[in-house]
């Protein structure tokens, strides 16, 4: 497990204005809040950012922002991926002068590429922006998997290499990949989905990118102090209502998300189209299913944090 970036990372959505324009004062709020409810690092804009809905002069001010609302208190990684390698630099090269320190990077958008032509996208990216690089592993939206083969020539060639998001949800290959690490000595963090969090943990992964973390910090950093501590018991406990919240926000992903936000006291607008708003009938499932959870009254409501949830953010982030 990396010792530098063992931890919850935060993925925050994209909030908008009613006129549909990004909200950058509130999303400086969501960095400071997630900051302060004890994840490691964030990274943004993730595809619950809608990432994939944003020209490229939003997401270099949204790189802007994240890393002056941070202020140096946690690494700060912009998510740069695009179909072509130099739209990718343009965005890394932007992100790191701007202060972050580095990049999330997908192998490229629709090219069923090669393993070649994968690392050359990898370390061209890495190579001009000069900051630290999170390597993302999604077969799903890629159709092609990093694979040892690939992952072993990034850690020889890209030196700023210091963790893998790995989004197959494959017990085997999230495996394989800790053993590579492991038979390397190298200090790169793997990271799979909060809803396997405690599965993944004993075989050397580092905690994970939250989908979960803007509607239950707390219920989320209890999990991963949990699995470090080795609490079987409590673990378990929490990952089956983790993975309950994350079915709320996985439902019309990351509509939902949105409006339980709302319900918290934190606004952030609605998404951009193609997403659609929640239903009434989803409103009343999300709304049922975190009250069951004891979500409303366990968790920070509005935009600060104070009294015992100040101070269970930092056992947080002393735990991380």
């Amino acid at each position: 497990m990396s010792s530098n970036y063992a931890g919850i990372v935060g993925a925050p959505v994209t909030p908008f204005k009613a006129d549909n324009s990004v909200d950058y004062d509130t999303f400086a709020k969501q960095v400071n809040f997630l900051i302060e409810n004890g994840v490691r690092l964030i990274a943004h804009p993730m595809h619950i950012g809608e990432s994939v809905n944003l020209t490229d002069a939003e997401r270099k001010e949204l790189a802007r922002v994240l890393v002056s609302a941070a202020g140096g208190r946690v690494p700060t990684f912009v998510h740069v991926s695009s179909a072509g390698t130099d739209l990718s630099i343009d965005l890394a090269k932007h992100s790191v002068k701007a202060g972050a320190t580095g990049v999330v990077l997908l192998a490229p958008y629709y090219w069923r590429s090669g393993p070649r032509a994968i690392v050359e996208h990898f370390t061209s990216v890495s190579d001009a922006c000069g900051g630290k690089l999170i390597a993302y592993n999604n077969p799903k939206a890629t159709n092609v998997e990093l694979g040892p083969e690939i992952l072993e020539q990034l850690m020889s060639r890209v030196s700023g290499f210091v963790a893998i998001k790995d989004a197959t949800f494959h017990m085997e290959t999230f495996t394989d990949i800790c053993a590579l690490i492991a038979d390397k000595s190298k200090d790169i963090a793997v990271y799979t989905g909060v809803e396997h969090m405690l599965t993944s943990i004993p075989v050397g992964g580092s905690g994970c990118f939250s989908a979960c973390s803007e509607i239950a910090p707390r219920m989320v950093g209890e999990l991963f102090e949990a699995c470090m501590k080795a609490d079987i018991p409590r673990a378990r406990e929490l990952q089956y209502k983790v993975r309950r919240v994350l079915r709320v926000a996985q439902r019309n992903y990351p509509s939902t998300i949105k409006y339980v936000m709302e319900l918290m006291g934190r606004p952030v607008g609605l998404t951009r189209k193609p997403i659609q708003p929640p239903t009434a009938e989803d409103k009343a499932w999300a709304k049922a299913e975190l009250d069951a959870l004891g979500v409303f009254e366990s968790e920070p409501r509005g935009w600060s944090v104070s009294g015992t949830q100040s101070r269970g953010s930092k056992q947080r982030s002393s735990a991380v």
